[in-house]
């Protein structure tokens, strides 16, 4: 399915097979706890090992983080008074911030990593150099991506899509709180139904919402599978990059 990888593996045709570098998203408000404002030292916990758990099986991983759970770029300019790119710029410093302690989450979990961020922040973060980038992973060391793209008017899912495209990863694990794509909103609609495979075409026409337009549109041009999981069960994140039947896949065959 993907058009480049870690050592041209592509998925197979019934399933997504091992994955070899992958790219973990992560919302901000995951780092969070309850929908609440700010940090939870446990929920980074948590994540942390389960990381640890599923880099110990040799996979490399990039993973970019949101700052949802600090700052909303589009939801602040709509307040007023601040302009969009300066709301999206505050959004990218929450990123930082997520960035940071995530690592040092899982620094406390025995896992190297490093931050890299798409604007200069040379005193806490290395700036986000591609070659760079794929040197720490060839090292086994857990990549965690921040500020965005770098750019105003870009979500970090939009940011997923173009590193996971740079840094030559076989699939973009979307990390949510549901254990797939559904039909409709299950929390709504007692008749919908989760959907095991997917094809971008269906997802677009269905507006299922599973990335924002613009990062959704990257993967179905470059051919690059998204995966939906549930990142919330115990080893769910090494089950995934094992290949493992979780979640949704989308392909472009579906």
């Amino acid at each position: 399915m993907a058009t480049a990888s870690a050592n041209g593996q592509k998925p197979s045709p019934t399933g997504p097979g091992r994955y070899n570098r992958v790219l973990l998203k992560l919302s901000g408000e995951a780092l969070g706890a309850g929908g609440a404002t700010g940090l939870s030292p446990s929920e980074i916990d948590v994540i942390a090992k389960e990381v640890r758990e599923a880099v110990a099986t040799g996979v490399q991983m990039a993973i970019v983080v949101g700052g949802g759970n600090f700052i909303r770029g589009a939801q602040l300019a709509n307040i007023g008074h601040i302009h969009q790119a300066t709301a999206d710029y505050m959004g990218m410093l929450a990123t930082i911030i997520n960035g940071l302690a995530l690592r040092e989450g899982l620094r406390a979990a025995g896992v190297d990593s490093r931050v890299m961020s798409a604007i200069e922040v040379k005193a806490v973060a290395e700036p986000f150099i591609r070659q760079r980038a794929l040197r720490h992973m060839e090292k086994n060391r857990v990549v965690i991506l921040v500020a965005g793209t770098g750019n105003p008017f870009c979500t970090t899912d939009t940011c997923a899509a173009l590193r996971a495209l740079e840094l030559d990863c076989q699939v973009i694990l979307k990390a949510t709180k549901v254990d797939g794509v559904y039909t409709a909103d299950p929390r709504k609609d007692p008749s919908a139904t989760k959907l095991d495979r997917l094809s971008f075409m269906d997802a677009i026409t269905r507006n299922l919402q599973v990335m924002d337009m613009t990062a959704f549109t990257m993967c179905q041009e470059r051919n690059l599978p998204i995966l939906v999981f549930d990142f919330k069960t115990p080893g769910n994140i090494r089950r995934v990059v094992e290949g493992q039947s979780l979640g949704t896949l989308i392909t472009a065959e579906g």
